[in-house]
């Protein structure tokens, strides 16, 4: 399948069935990553991937609560990927501070399409979770108390009946322009 085909293929998943995600498509997810560009090729990620089925399911109890609820299908995931920014590069951190952007934010952005496209092409759906309690989180998978996560995607098989959403977009020239705003 081409970009476009696959792009359009690409959706969040928000149901799966009871079915281990292979390491071997695991590793080709993760490689897929690690190809991805970052400013100054810092590359400040690092992605814990979550398969053991008991902390697979106390992390994805950290992504909703009674209140907030629409995560409650991340359980059903074959695995979850809990995407933790690293400290980037010097350089990468001063341009940053001087053009007040969070290039980290950005590179994460990156690795995360890189992942949920990847899994996509594999047969795999995907679902990035903005929405968690980092805390618990960190406490779960024994990640540093000055680290953060930057997004947690939920990863596994969705039902054969799973339906392709249409894609609704805004146009084109709604969204780009040439030579001004």
């Amino acid at each position: 399948m081409n970009f476009t085909e696959l792009a359009l293929k690409r959706q969040s998943v928000r149901e799966y069935i009871n079915k281990p995600v292979e390491q071997e498509k695991i590793n080709k997810i993760i490689e897929a990553c690690r190809i991805a560009p970052s400013a100054s090729n810092s590359q400040p990620w690092h992605i814990i991937m979550v398969t053991n089925t008991e902390i697979k399911n106390k992390v994805a109890k950290a992504t909703y609560s009674n209140a907030v609820s629409f995560n409650k299908f991340a359980p059903q995931a074959g695995a979850i990927a809990v995407i933790v920014i690293e400290k980037p590069r010097i350089i990468t951190q001063v341009g940053g501070f001087l053009k007040n952007r969070e290039f980290p934010l950005i590179d994460i952005g990156i690795i995360s399409e890189h992942f949920c496209l990847k899994a996509t092409e594999l047969g795999l759906g995907t679902c990035m979770l903005g929405w968690f309690n980092e805390k618990k989180i960190k406490h779960i998978l024994n990640i540093p108390k000055k680290k953060r996560i930057g997004l947690v995607i939920t990863l596994g098989y969705a039902p054969d009946d799973y339906k392709l959403r249409e894609k609704i977009r805004k146009e084109t020239n709604e969204i780009s322009s040439y030579n001004k705003y």
